[in-house]
């Protein structure tokens, strides 16, 4: 988490290597930001690019007292992937297919790279974010939070990110009903597959549904389209 007050003092991995006067492989061998008493990120501990308080990593190289962050229970407070998808009560990859929702991207703020949202915009979203349906579709008469078109590229996005996504990922990333979550998605794991089953020849179903990364649990829909359509394409609902 990073206060937006600090925004302008956050360093990364490269920067912290500039401070100590370390060439950047010996930065990354011997990790100095990993002994005690080095100050902890100010990224999540799993986060893809990690960041530090400047002004606390530069008391630490000083010798000096490290100063105390500013409390970060506000709504202005800025977060990362990981925490955001935290904030939001799903998994990263399903933060990866809302991030692009204009509710999100319009309020997205770049530090060293990294996207992080306010958590008061990402509460905002979370609380009235589509997919709450029942679990079976949408109402009657409310359409897809996808706009016509859209929807097997997002789909094929999400699929990209992670091989074995479910339907409620979809759902819970897109906001479409079940029926239309569980057409598309299949529709896109028998097509890699009757594509797979061509250029290698010798690959059964299953053989080539495992090298895609497809496991058996998701796997009947797509091997009923192309065992009894081809594959052939399902055109957005």
């Amino acid at each position: 988490m990073i206060h937006p007050s600090r925004r302008h003092l956050v360093r990364t991995r490269e920067q912290l290597a500039r401070d100590m006067g370390m060439p950047m492989g010996t930065f990354r061998s011997k990790k100095p930001y990993a002994v005690q008493g080095f100050p902890a990120p100010v990224s999540s501990a799993s986060a893809r690019v990690l960041l530090w308080d400047g002004e606390q990593t530069a008391a630490y190289l000083a010798g000096k007292p490290i100063p105390e962050l500013p409390a970060m229970d506000g709504p202005e407070v800025l977060l990362d992937r990981q925490e955001a998808a935290a904030e939001a009560h799903v998994a990263p990859r399903t933060w990866d297919g809302y991030k692009s929702d204009p509710r999100l991207s319009e309020h997205v703020v770049d530090i060293c790279g990294v996207g992080h949202w306010p958590r008061g915009t990402v509460h905002a979203y979370r609380d009235g974010r589509p997919g709450k349906e029942s679990a079976t579709g949408r109402p009657k008469g409310k359409p897809n939070a996808v706009p016509h078109g859209e929807l097997r590229t997002r789909v094929t996005a999400l699929l990209d990110e992670e091989p074995a996504i479910t339907i409620a990922d979809i759902r819970a990333a897109l906001g479409v009903g079940y029926a239309t979550a569980q057409r598309v998605l299949a529709q896109l794991r028998a097509e890699r597959i009757e594509a797979l089953m061509k250029t290698s020849a010798s690959f059964s179903f299953d053989q080539a549904a495992d090298q895609l990364g497809y496991p058996p649990a998701v796997r009947r829909a797509a091997r009923e389209l192309t065992a009894t359509a081809g594959a052939a394409v399902v055109p957005d609902p």
